[in-house]
């Protein structure tokens, strides 16, 4: 084997290690994060409190009062697991499907988002997971507004 060979072959095996390395850490920063919300009980928990200010929420009490309550939270909750590291899978149609028919606007969308941050304050979730958490859920806009 040639220096040169020997040489490229070194640069590949530390970017590997590197990239691998990268990763780990992504992964205790997101198993961080999940845990900054209580875990999966923490996380019911803020679901809980989440729907019952959606309901109560004038701008939101339209697209939420005549949905399977009940299903919703378990979804969220799942949903929020899994984007926060924890172990939680999301079942079920993408989120393009789901709101396909609803029309829900930028507006309706940062309305949600601002009663979402009613929540975690309620629950006591420091201001930097929130924001972790938000920078997450932020692109899904993408599938979830469907009216300019």
């Amino acid at each position: 084997m040639s220096i040169t060979s020997l040489l490229r072959s070194a640069a590949i095996a530390t970017c590997l290690l590197t990239t691998l390395a990268g990763v780990r850490v992504a992964q205790a920063a997101d198993a961080t994060l999940y845990q900054q919300f209580g875990e999966r009980a923490g996380l019911v928990a803020l679901m809980d409190d989440f729907m019952q200010r959606l309901l109560a929420d004038p701008r939101m009490n339209p697209f939420f009062k005549d949905v399977d309550q009940a299903h919703v939270k378990a979804q969220l909750v799942d949903q929020i697991c899994e984007v926060a590291g924890g172990p939680c899978r999301l079942d079920g149609p993408d989120m393009k499907s789901v709101h396909n028919g609803v029309d829900i606007t930028r507006a309706d969308f940062n309305a949600l988002v601002e009663v979402l941050q009613q929540a975690m304050d309620a629950r006591g979730i420091p201001f930097s997971a929130q924001n972790q958490l938000l920078g997450k859920l932020a692109p899904m806009h993408r599938d979830i507004v469907n009216v300019p």
